[in-house]
């Protein structure tokens, strides 16, 4: 219910009201499209969901089997971008936010940071190529994959880390000045556990880009048909991504792998909600963690 002042002028009142009620409806029609693609991609990929489909290899120029070598291999690449970006993406947020100055070279940084942010995820595919697979000697490989993709999540958990760090109070940190603790014990101990809870926002939002990118892991990763797991970190493997891109469009009969398209997709959207509410109970975790301090 909103409220105005006796006093105010009937041309705020109406502005208001249509600002407030363009809003909601705008917010509600966002809430009806992601609905509406869940049902779309449950409906058609739920009669497909079965144990046989998730633990079996493909068969049949897969067309048949299931996708277990796939959805190994897309976590494969998850975790392993994610180990290798979380890290590097949060100490440099906090260099940015508490140890570069103002000045030039700080905002050259947050401008590269920004323009790789906007970077299509081809052109992170063809340099991982050109880096990882080529001049490094990695080949087409879980390694290489999981290079591309952190870089590829970089700028995002860059980002999201300095936003967090910008949102503590300074007083907590004049506070731990005064009490004579050095500067990288209050970001240690008194300023990251703050900001963490929201640090890890950025990383739910990298998972979630990650999980679906098919171009990156294309040139550096992905296998067309290997219906085998993979034995070592130099080995290539399936992805989810990627073999729903090709029984769509290359398969040897599109007709027949239509159905297992639709269980592929429902089968990427159920591990990208599972693994962002995993991170979102780590989040609540530290959230809770924070005010009991």
């Amino acid at each position: 219910m909103i409220t105005f002042p006796e006093n105010a002028d009937l041309k705020k009142k109406w502005t208001q009201i249509v600002f407030f009620w363009t809003a909601r409806i705008l917010s509600f029609g966002v809430i009806l499209v992601l609905i509406t693609i869940l049902y779309f991609i449950t409906s058609k990929g739920f009669e497909v969901i079965s144990w046989d489909f998730l633990t079996e290899n493909p068969k049949d120029g897969m067309n048949a089997g299931g996708i277990f070598p796939a959805i190994i291999g897309t976590l494969y690449l998850i975790i392993g971008s994610m180990i290798i970006a979380f890290p590097i993406g949060v100490l440099a947020g906090i260099y940015v936010n508490e140890y570069a100055r103002n000045g030039i070279a700080k905002r050259i940084i947050q401008i590269m940071t920004n323009n790789l942010s906007g970077i299509p995820s081809i052109v992170f595919g063809l340099f991982g190529m050109a880096l990882f697979v080529n001049y490094l000697n990695f080949g087409a490989s879980i390694i290489a994959g999981s290079l591309t993709l952190a870089l590829l999540s970089l700028p995002l958990i860059i980002r999201t880390t300095e936003e967090s760090l910008k949102a503590v109070d300074n007083t907590f940190r004049h506070a731990s000045y005064g009490l004579g603790a050095s500067k990288l014990y209050t970001i240690r101990k008194v300023v990251l556990p703050i900001a963490f809870p929201n640090i890890i926002t950025g990383l739910i939002l990298s998972i979630g880009r990650v999980s679906g990118e098919t171009a990156p892991i294309l040139f550096t990763a992905a296998a067309y048909f290997l219906p085998r797991l993979p034995q070592s970190l130099t080995d290539q493997c399936m992805a989810l991504p990627y073999h729903l891109y090709v029984i769509s469009t290359s398969g040897t009969d599109l007709d027949k792998a239509r159905p297992m398209a639709y269980g592929t997709a429902l089968v990427l959207v159920m591990i990208v909600l599972l693994v962002n509410g995993l991170a979102g109970l780590l989040r609540n975790y530290f959230a809770r963690k924070v005010k009991m301090k």
